[in-house]
């Protein structure tokens, strides 16, 4: 006898071994049991959660020789033949192979017409039906919308969005769910026990965690496990046939990001790449460990019985801490996006992981001997008496400026600079300021970016808006025309004041009335007038 799959092997054959649809189950048993049997039903949902077995098992419950029944007896002869795939009047296509017009005439359209020839009804099983052609689906239509009393179409898909609204206004919608862990780890253990091997917990639901919801996936997994053990499948052999890291290399790994050992790190990666691991798996493995990481930080039910597996999980993660473990999950979710395309992905890898080492407040610190020209605000000067003020034009208040000895710009760091929240369209005090003259001093000298914003200062805080003016609209207009150079002017604004920042650019006044006017130099009038005598005459 040829050699059957696990997953078409332990395929559900009565709805009391349908696992994690109950929903599904219960709403189909019931109509059956109240003779409410609708003419077309859609089946939607993730892969290998059991669509096109329910529809198998409804096309037995309705054509049972004791049917309709809400149990199939699977000993009747119409049962047996739609467990083996030839029963006449169950017909089942694959759209994905089959989605021309041609074929829904042939074996649809023009089947219907004729009774059922063993069984109560004629059933339609469509797999993958979003692939069928727009043509076929108009074919389709008129046939699911009025068909025979004897007909019954079950339509299975993964991309409900695909389905035409037309063919699903005609159809019973029922929502298959992703398998849940702990029933997927009951599934694997009782098929590996069904088989004869014995598997160690920790093994089981690690190919749980890879399957993502999907019992076949699992199975499959599983299958490969078991052609590859030698007696007992355990986690090693697991990680080794996944191509995963094992769970104590990866937490030595987030450990090492979270101390900035970089040597451990470098050490690390170069073991791992020498077991043949792809760097975009090493990622990956990063990351499943976070989501059970942070599952363990705030204490949400892990679905698995293993002791030993949640004790290492709640040592790690107190070890890391819940700040740490949501940035380094935010900062990796971007770096696997970004890794596939990258020609030297080692490398890079290599680089990312050292640059998430790195303190927060290293990269945002300002320098201690060469502090920026906009920290540096002159102190306020006593008004000059010879200039009155325009009664029009009312002087407005002057922020003093912090004294050299009351608060040294030696301890100007930026983390702190947003320790109490601003309210909306609140100024910017001394410390903001300082945040964006670190974002203009941590740009690399000499580049075009760096040239562009050298005379730019904050202006206001808007929520979470920094609005920043430039001395010229030319740089403005450079700035705005390329995505990714104001992309990488948020990304440092975000790493440098710690907060979900975002930047909009503006023209100063004084460049914006010039342009405007067609004027060299803006008359100097009013306000502004009493500006430059304060500056020139000071205030005595």
């Amino acid at each position: 006898m040829a050699y059957v799959s696990l997953y078409r092997k332990y395929r559900s054959q009565t709805f009391g071994d349908l696992i994690g649809q109950d929903h599904v189950v219960r709403t189909l048993q019931n109509a059956i049991s109240s003779r409410r049997i609708a003419h077309s039903y859609l089946f939607t949902g993730p892969r290998g959660t059991g669509k096109t077995s329910t529809a198998r098992l409804l096309a037995k419950a309705l054509c049972c020789e004791h049917g309709p029944t809400a149990e199939p007896d699977n000993v009747c002869e119409i049962c047996r033949s739609i467990t083996a795939g030839s029963c006449i009047d169950v017909i089942e296509m694959d759209a994905a192979s089959e989605s021309g017009v041609d074929d829904i005439r042939e074996q649809i359209v023009e089947a219907v017409e004729y009774r059922p020839m063993m069984c109560r009804y004629k059933v339609f099983i469509i797999d993958e039906v979003h692939d069928l052609s727009p043509k076929a689906f108009d074919a389709l239509l008129k046939t699911i919308e009025e068909p025979p009393p004897h007909v019954i179409f079950i339509l299975a898909t993964t991309e409900f969005n695909k389905v035409p609204p037309t063919i699903r206004s005609r159809c019973q919608k029922f929502d298959f769910h992703r398998a849940s862990l702990s029933d997927l780890i009951g599934r694997l253990t009782y098929v590996a026990e069904s088989e004869g091997y014995e598997a160690e917990p920790a093994a089981i639901a690690a190919i749980s965690r890879m399957a993502d919801g999907g019992y076949r996936d699992g199975l499959t997994l599983l299958e490969q496990a078991i052609l590859t053990c030698e007696g007992k499948i355990t986690l090693a052999q697991v990680y080794d046939q996944l191509g995963l890291v094992s769970e104590e290399v990866v937490d030595s790994l987030l450990l090492s990001i979270k101390e900035s050992d970089v040597p451990k790190i470098m050490d690390l990666l170069a073991e791992v790449a020498r077991l043949g691991r792809d760097p975009r798996s090493i990622i990956e493995s990063l990351l499943y460990r976070l989501q059970d990481l942070t599952r363990a930080v705030y204490q949400v039910e892990s679905g698995t019985t293993d002791a030993s597996r949640d004790a290492s999980l709640h040592e790690t993660a107190v070890r890391l801490g819940r700040d740490s473990i949501l940035r380094l999950r935010a900062d990796l979710a971007e770096a696997h996006k970004v890794i596939r395309d990258i020609s030297i992905p080692r490398l890079w890898l290599e680089s990312e992981l050292v640059r998430l080492s790195l303190p927060r407040q290293r990269a945002a610190r300002v320098e201690v001997e060469e502090a920026p020209a906009a920290v540096r605000r002159p102190s306020a000067q006593p008004a000059a008496p010879a200039v009155t003020p325009r009664p029009a034009a009312p002087t407005p208040p002057v922020d003093k400026a912090p004294s050299p000895s009351s608060e040294p710009l030696t301890q100007a760091v930026v983390p702190s600079a947003f320790s109490t929240p601003v309210p909306p369209s609140a100024p910017l005090g001394s410390d903001a300021a300082s945040v964006w003259a670190a974002v203009v001093q941590n740009i690399q000298d000499d580049t075009p970016i760096k040239k562009k914003l050298v005379d730019s200062r904050a202006a206001e805080l808007l929520e979470l808006e920094l609005v920043v003016e430039l001395t010229r609209q030319m740089d403005l207009e450079w700035l705005m025309e390329n995505p990714k150079r104001t992309g990488y002017i948020h990304k440092l604004l975000r790493d440098t004041s710690g907060r979900d920042l975002t930047v909009r650019f503006r023209v100063a006044k004084a460049e914006t009335a010039a342009l405007n006017s067609g004027a060299v130099e803006l008359p100097a009038e009013g306000q502004r007038l009493e500006q430059l005598a304060r500056e020139i005459f000071g205030n005595s």
